[in-house]
């Protein structure tokens, strides 16, 4: 199939090497390979990515003052059509790690997110998805309102130790084909 050179992009919100997010993520991105496309995937605990500072210099400048990754991997959004965002269920809601790189999306001209694809990866510990309620909540208002296409959120519950979700070959397979399938669209 051709993907009309369609860029996929996993973010890793993860500060656990090996973690369930890793893997899922991971998934993902054989699925959309397995069509074609052409992924890339960050980690975001391997980058130096620094918290708002809430000085709102972006409303006069455009631009966040910080010289951090944040930069870089803001240039791999705006190439790729379609982001694949895991974060494991930190206490109801994303690590610090995506927090603070969901926060410096304040810096961003909108204009870049309108009409981007979104797949969210979220697995927890706990034994049910209703856990993750807030995380899934903000991210699906966090695309209303950036004009993001929600296309697949794949929460994962009963996923506590390192690599367990491998456990699991019906979410692994899940996962490969929702990459396939957000390449076919």
């Amino acid at each position: 199939m051709n993907t009309d050179g369609k860029r996929i992009l996993g973010i890793v919100g993860s500060p656990r090497k090996g973690s369930n997010t890793h893997i899922l993520v991971e998934r993902v991105l054989d699925g959309a390979k397995s069509m074609g496309a052409e992924p890339k995937k960050v980690t975001l605990g391997e980058l130096d990515i620094r918290p708002c500072r809430a000085c709102d210099a972006c409303s006069k400048t455009g631009k966040c003052v910080q010289k951090d990754d944040f930069h870089d991997l803001l240039e791999d959004m705006e190439n790729s059509n379609i982001w694949v965002l895991g974060s494991p269920v930190y206490w109801w809601g994303p690590t610090a790690q995506f927090k603070s790189f969901l926060d410096r999306w304040y810096s961003i001209n909108r204009s870049i997110f309108r009409g981007k694809k979104a797949i969210v990866v979220a697995p927890l510990g706990g034994g049910s998805v209703h856990y993750a309620r807030h995380l899934t909540g903000m991210f699906e208002d966090i695309f209303d309102y950036l004009g993001i296409v929600s296309f697949e959120s794949i929460v994962v519950p009963s996923v506590n130790k390192r690599g367990e979700v491998q456990n699991h070959p019906d979410i692994l397979q899940r996962a490969f084909e929702t990459g396939k399938r957000a390449m076919e669209t």
